[in-house]
């Protein structure tokens, strides 16, 4: 566990916002760390800002800004899902400002990787179709039901979530190989999502290869939300 003070900055996945992130965030500043969960550019309270010209490389600009500008250091970075493929292109240009990488049921790509080129191919067949009526630049968030969150949560996710940007599932993610210069790795698999995970093979990647920690969570997609507290375990042992 965390002893010391700490900067975590978590970033939400695809359809969500900062808000994902409540119970945890309140738990590690319960602990005296300093936590920024912030909302990408159309998403989250930034809905208004919601445009088929955002793609992955305005969220990655948005997290970097956030580094330059709060002045973070040495912190705890993580993502959620798409999430992952915004930490890991913020960590290949900045690697030096981050202690510990955190994936949650996350995709974790290559360099020239989009999120459509590692995901289920069904479950990218079944978001294109959803966003033709939208103008076909933004994906409707799906149902609760498709991430298998607890029935508690649901009323939350229905209020709360909203479209994403299509450019964010479609713009290959550059890398320099950067990234992995952060010795602290970690990844975390959700279990029960009741379905096909495209975030499975990650996990099995992971856990073959020394240089990653990882663990299996009994849960839904939504990890932070299911189990706050073994998170935030998680997420504290990472600074260690």
């Amino acid at each position: 566990m965390a002893s010391e003070r700490t900067t975590f900055v978590l970033i939400h996945g695809a359809w969500g916002g900062g808000w994902n992130y409540q119970r945890v965030a309140e738990a590690l500043r319960a602990k005296g760390h300093v936590v920024y969960a912030p909302s990408l550019t159309g998403c989250g309270e930034r809905s208004h800002l919601l445009s088929g010209a955002i793609n992955l490389s305005t969220h990655i600009t948005d997290v970097l800004n956030l580094f330059k500008y709060e002045s973070i250091e040495g912190a705890v970075l993580a993502g959620h899902s798409y999430g992952g493929m915004v930490v890991t292109g913020v960590a290949d240009r900045i690697p030096e400002k981050i202690k510990a990488l955190v994936y949650l049921d996350a995709f974790l790509p290559e360099g020239g990787h989009s999120l459509w080129d590692i995901n289920i191919p069904a479950n990218t067949a079944r978001y294109m179709a959803s966003a033709g009526p939208h103008g076909g630049t933004v994906i409707p968030s799906p149902p609760a039901s498709f991430w298998n969150l607890n029935a508690a949560d649901v009323p939350l996710y229905e209020k709360l979530t909203g479209p994403h940007p299509l450019g964010c599932f479609t713009e290959q993610l550059a890398l320099t190989g950067a990234h992995k210069q952060v010795k602290k790795r970690v990844y975390v698999w959700a279990t029960e999502l009741g379905r096909p995970s495209p975030f499975k093979p990650f996990y099995e990647k992971c856990s073959d290869d020394p240089g990653w920690e990882t663990y299996a969570l009994p849960c839904g997609h939504d990890v932070m939300m299911d189990l706050p507290e073994e998170t935030t375990r998680i997420l504290l042992g990472a600074v260690g």
